[in-house]
This record gives C-alpha cells, structure tokens and sequence, in this order.
C-alpha cells in the first residue's frame, strides 16, 4: 500500500481527478451536443459571440459550472462564481459594481450561480439591474425547473438551456480520456477491463463527477502487480461503488424520469412501486426536499377534494424533511408516498386550473360585476360600486343569488366534483346550493 500511495503523491497535483481534468474548450467537452455540437445554438452564439444571460438547467455532474467557465475563456470575460450559501446582498452589489466599473473600461464579467434556485428573492432581485444593463452576463446553473425556483423578471431576460444527463457513451469516453490523459491517470499503468469502465459509467447514471470519481477511488485502491502495473479487478470496484450497481437502459434513467415513475405509481393507488421510486431518487442523491414538494403538488392535483388530509400529510413531510434531512427523513417521505398512493383520487381541482387559464387566456379580460367591488369611497359608491350586495350570513340558508361571476361567464362551471372520498359530500353539497339558487 505504501508503494501505491507513493504513486499518487508524485502527481502534479493532488486535486480530484474531475478537477484535473475539466476541459477549457469545446473540443475536449463531453455530451450536450444538441446545444453545443456543429451548428447547434449555444456553439453559434459563443462563435458569432452574442453570449448573453443564461440559465443552465438538468442534473447534477453534466457539465453545467465547466460549460460556464469555457463561455467565460472563449468570450474573453472574468469568471465570477456566486455561492448562494455564502453570499449576501451586500456582496453581490459589490460584485456587481465592480463589474459595472469594468464594463466602462470594455471588459465583461461572466457571473455564474451555481445552484440558483437556492438564491432568495433579494438576492436575485440584486441581479436583475445589472443583467439588463449588460453590467454582467449571468450565467446561473439549477437541478429545478426554473420556471418554479427563479424569478419571473429574471427569468425573462435569460435564454434557458436543458441540459442532459451524460449518455453511456459519453462516460465511457471520459473514462478512457481520464486513464490516458497526462492530466488525469495517464503517467501511471493501469489494467481495467472495458467492462469495468462500462459498470462504472452505469452505476454513475449520467453523472461525470461520479464516474470520475469512481474511477479514482477504483484506481487508488488497484492491486500493484509483478510488472508494478495496478489492476482493477471487480471485487475492487464492487467495494468502491458500495452498492449494486442498478441496471438502467441505454441512455439511463434520468431525474426527470424518476420523479414521473414515482408520481404516476401514486396516481395508479401502487404504494410499493411508488416507494421504490421514491427510494431509487434518495439513492442517487435527490435532495429530498425536492421529492417533498412535489408530494405537496400531487396532494391537491390528483387527491384534492377527497381527501384533503393529503395536503396536511404533505406538507408535514415537507417539514419533517426540513427539520431531520437525510438519511432520517427517508420514512417520513414514505409515510406521505403511501399515504397519497392509498388515498381516493380526485383531479377535479387540476382540472378547474386548466379550464379557467383557457378562458383567461382566450377571453378578455372580464370586468368584476359592480355588486361585488368594494366602495371605499363616495365616488366609488356614486358610481354603484357595491350596488345590489347580498351580504349571505343575513339569510337563514346561508345563500344568495347574487352573481359572482362575469355576464360574460354566467353559468360557467369550472369546479366539477367527483364521488371519490369525501368529495362525494361536497358534490352533493354543490348540487344542492345549484338546485336552490335554480
């Protein structure tokens, strides 16, 4: 062993393997072609040099921080990296007048945002200025869907870039680029099968940092044999993925893949597949936070009405994740998966959303009825503002007939309830009120 480590102490340095071997350019960088391959948008753009304010979305380990820093090289700007955990509003103004200072003097500054969805409102809203005066290019990297996770305003004014996770093939490619690249582990003798590189590339799913850092760790731990080359053998590497390896199809199964299989098995009232899906997510390293909240938006799109309970359940995963964090949390996001899986199901609420954004959507948009504005004020009351209110707890039923809704929408209805679970009640409740106000 002393003879091994000694190997790795003669390297030029001792950064991490995916450290060392970050590309600087796009020849050398691997996978996203359909952005940055021959003739693809994001190449054009960093060739014609019409960079501007960006947001790199998909998972973890695709190459979103490097791409950053090639567009930062190649468009000749100062790479700036913004933590959201370490970073204040203080510290972004001062960033951002220095870069504006340097935009005066012709110089650019990239500020990349590693995980962007965790910045606050503030802290975002300090971006905004100096994205629309070009004071920076901002280019902010997220696993979430920023349509959620970033403000609106922001968001606008940034071209957003889906980001895939690394096929087979392309790992593959990084793992032999590691074992022969000079800057990796090409100055040493290495044995490893192809089928081990394979194993290594599915068990890191899509990830380069994971594969690379398998292989590291494979590598560290070879035996020296008689002509002093280190072989990986696979009880090695079985003892450095720790875990079997799970078998994926051809182009692996990616976050976004996982989260449906988890909220469809729910949807399908199947507890043990929607366990194990949730458990495949936590297993690869999902934040469970983020599992959490979408439990939250299954609870009131496809249960609702019928049981809602769910959301309470829900939302009291949420916290119980916030509170414990993994791996503790792992059976509170069960008890909320199997509750929501066992409860009835109801998209009634989902289903009123969608119908009511088509007709704000297609319609103009309608006045509020005079008879249920408010009239704070004398002329608003000369002009019939509140004019025929009907204030309902002074009627013994509880009801009016007063119109709520736009002429133009009278008679419209959006909320239709089904008879699964308690929903039963409120349609029988909702029939009723109809039937009197008929």
């Amino acid at each position: 062993m002393l003879e091994q480590l000694s190997l790795f102490d003669n390297r030029e340095t001792s950064a991490p393997l995916a450290s060392r071997l970050r590309p600087d350019n796009l020849d050398d960088y691997v996978g996203q072609k359909h952005l940055v391959g021959k003739g693809k948008i994001l190449r054009q753009l960093m060739e014609k040099d019409q960079i501007s304010s960006m947001i790199f979305w998909g998972p973890p380990g695709v190459g979103k921080t490097t791409l950053a820093r090639i567009i930062a090289k190649q468009t000749q700007a100062e790479f700036v990296e913004f933590s959201a955990v370490t970073s204040g509003i203080k510290e972004v103004k001062e960033v951002m007048n220095q870069a504006e200072a340097n935009r005066k003097m012709g110089l650019r500054t990239l500020l990349f945002a590693d995980e962007i969805h965790r910045f606050n409102k503030a802290q975002q809203d300090a971006f905004l200025p100096f994205v629309e005066k070009g004071s920076i290019i901002l280019v902010g990297a997220t696993t979430e869907n920023p349509s959620f996770e970033i403000n609106s305003a922001l968001l606008s004014r940034c071209k957003v870039f889906i980001l895939k996770a690394l096929e087979e093939e392309d790992l593959k490619e990084l793992l032999l680029r590691a074992l022969h690249s000079p800057k990796g582990l090409g100055n040493m003798q290495i044995s490893i099968e192809d089928t081990h590189l394979s194993a290594i590339a599915r068990f890191a799913n899509g990830d380069a940092r994971t594969a690379l850092n398998t292989l590291e760790m494979a590598v560290f731990n070879g035996r020296m044999d008689e002509n002093a080359i280190l072989c990986v053998d696979e009880e090695i590497l079985s003892e450095c993925m720790n875990r079997r390896s799970l078998l994926y199809d051809k182009n692996g199964e990616e976050h976004y893949n996982l989260i449906s299989a988890l909220h469809k098995s729910m949807r399908n009232s199947d507890p043990d597949a929607a366990v194990y899906w949730m458990y495949r997510m936590l297993d690869g390293g999902e934040d469970p936070l983020y599992i959490a909240r979408r439990l939250v938006r299954f609870a009131s799109e496809d249960v609702g009405m019928a049981d809602s309970a769910a959301l309470q359940v829900a939302v009291a995963a949420y916290q119980a994740c916030h509170f414990l964090g993994v791996p503790e949390c792992d059976v509170h996001l069960a008890h909320a998966v199997v509750y929501l899986s066992m409860a009835p199901k109801s998209n009634a609420l989902y289903r009123a959303c969608e119908e009511v954004k088509v007709d704000i959507r297609n319609s103009p948009a309608e006045p509020v009825p005079l008879q249920i504005c408010n009239a704070p004020t004398n002329l608003m009351k000369e002009m019939n503002y509140g004019k025929g209110y009907q204030y309902a707890h002074d009627t013994e039923e509880k009801l009016t007939r007063m119109q709520c809704l736009p002429d133009a929408l009278v008679g419209r209805r959006y909320y239709q309830p089904t008879e699964q679970g308690k929903e039963r009640q409120v349609k029988e409740r909702l029939e009723e009120i109809l039937e009197w106000k008929r």
